[in-house]
């Protein structure tokens, strides 16, 4: 198992995603969209924090903690503005 590096929210804008799927089962891509709308209600309503597990281009694994703002068709949006790709993210905790 690759090592997961924290990272702060702040750094993302300098990494760089692949187009490709993360994940390899509808099962894995469902779970997913269920933890990414459940964080977004605990953020927009709570500003609850969640750890974000998501890995770049270069197959690297980062875990951020931060609020998801909102949850779109591509990208999740974190507090400050900050994007991951929807197809990058492995776990939401």
């Amino acid at each position: 198992m690759k090592t997961i590096e924290k990272i702060e929210k702040e750094d993302i804008k300098n990494l760089n995603f692949n187009k490709r799927e993360v994940l390899s089962t509808n099962v894995e891509i469902k779970k997913r969209w269920n933890e990414l709308f459940r964080a977004q209600a605990l953020g927009n309503l709570l500003q609850s924090k969640v750890n974000i597990t998501f890995e770049t281009a270069d197959e690297r694994i980062f875990m951020v903690y931060s609020t998801i703002w909102a949850v779109g068709q591509e990208f999740i949006t974190l507090k400050g503005g900050v994007h991951i790709p929807v197809n990058a993210v492995l776990e939401v905790d």
